[in-house]
């Protein structure tokens, strides 16, 4: 997702080899699993119409999964026959930040493991598949969380222009965490261990949310003193709505499991907080998405190049959508279930649009495999 402008028009007959295509494979291609496996996650708990659309759920799921496959595969030939670049990776001022995209995307896909897995390979298979992908993508979560920000503390080409959304990519892999965490509560053992896990799903959520309250400022005052910059960065400007919505849902279904864990009391006090917490999140991330679409409108006329940013526009905006679907089945509201199926609506379309133009960018032209730009 980080900015990758195209220097010159390439095929990929004109790639000489294997090697060349994957030499410039970096950590922002997993925000495609991200984008992809966040349609999947979002159509399958959609309010009203979710049983007719889990055949094209599970499709897209099992898409996205391959995809993590062929990353980490891609990845791990990356880093053996171009480890010098590889290396580079956490230098690069905007590439850096999005060290946080595999974990999330390992994350993505554990969740759809629940939702998907017990119709393809079984319960007891698609719970064990849940349980280790999630534990994966936690620890690397964590360790992006602390590794990312010392680094951008410790750099020193750091600007007050440097903030962009991207800075909270690193942060966010701990709340998805929390937010995935919750349904498997009910199926680890009773007593002190689920008791451990829903403490630690709160632990995880109040350290993305309270990481993304202080970056967030840093991006608005940017934005007030700078203007909005560098066309190629304004997609991640949408990034700001992947932890809102994703909090959204933390707070609402690890309320709904809270009585696995804790006594009555304390579960309807957490499953009231779902609620005290989730609406007000909802009205700024309302202002945020208009602000968003303002500004991508704005830049587009004066012309908005494709690259990997461009996956942006998927996975936060899904997070909303479920987050708008879990906060319309606590309420029973029906306008939060419309606007969850609008959203979704808009999901597809901005995951065929740039699914097409990634495909186009990569197997038809072969740009996305170039350096990106500095």
């Amino acid at each position: 997702m980080s900015s990758q402008i195209p220097r010159r028009r390439v095929l990929l007959r004109d790639l000489s080899s294997p090697r060349d295509v994957i030499s410039h494979i970096s950590p922002n291609w997993f925000a495609s699993v991200m984008g992809t496996g966040i349609v999947a996650n979002a159509a399958a708990v959609l309010p009203l119409i979710s049983p007719q659309l889990h055949v094209f759920a599970s499709t897209v799921w099992v898409i996205a999964t391959v995809l993590l496959l062929g990353l980490v595969a891609a990845s791990a030939a990356h880093w053996i026959a171009h480890r010098e670049v590889a290396l580079s990776h956490h230098r690069h001022p905007a590439m850096v930040h999005f060290y946080g995209a595999p974990p999330l995307a390992i994350l993505t896909i554990g969740a759809g493991a629940l939702l998907f897995g017990p119709d393809i390979m079984g319960a007891d298979a698609a719970l064990i598949v849940a349980l280790v992908l999630w534990s994966i993508g936690t620890v690397l979560g964590l360790a992006t969380a602390v590794v990312v920000p010392f680094l951008t503390f410790t750099s020193t080409s750091i600007t007050d222009q440097s903030p962009f959304g991207g800075w909270i990519m690193p942060v966010v892999p701990p709340l998805v965490s929390a937010a995935a965490g919750a349904p498997l509560i009910p199926f680890l053992p009773e007593g002190e261990v689920r008791l451990t896990m829903l403490i630690a799903c709160y632990a995880m959520f109040g350290l993305s949310m309270i990481a993304t309250a202080v970056i967030l400022p840093l991006i608005w005052g940017r934005l007030a003193r700078h203007n909005i910059g560098n066309s190629a960065a304004v997609p991640t400007l949408w990034i700001v709505l992947g932890p809102l919505g994703q909090s959204i849902t933390a707070a609402v279904v690890l309320g709904v499991v809270a009585p696995y864990a804790v006594s009555a009391e304390l579960a309807e006090a957490l499953h009231f907080f779902g609620f005290i917490y989730g609406v007000p999140t909802l009205g700024f991330a309302l202002l945020w998405t208009a602000l968003a679409i303002a500004m991508t409108v704005h830049t587009a006329r004066r012309g908005l190049p494709f690259s990997l940013t461009w996956w942006s526009f998927t996975f936060p905006v899904g997070n909303m959508v479920v987050a708008l679907s879990a906060l319309a089945a606590a309420t029973g509201s029906t306008v939060l279930q419309v606007m969850a199926l609008l959203s979704f609506v808009a999901l597809v379309g901005a995951w065929v649009l740039v699914a097409v133009r990634t495909f186009a960018g990569s197997v038809i032209r072969g740009t996305l495999f170039l350096a990106p730009a500095a």
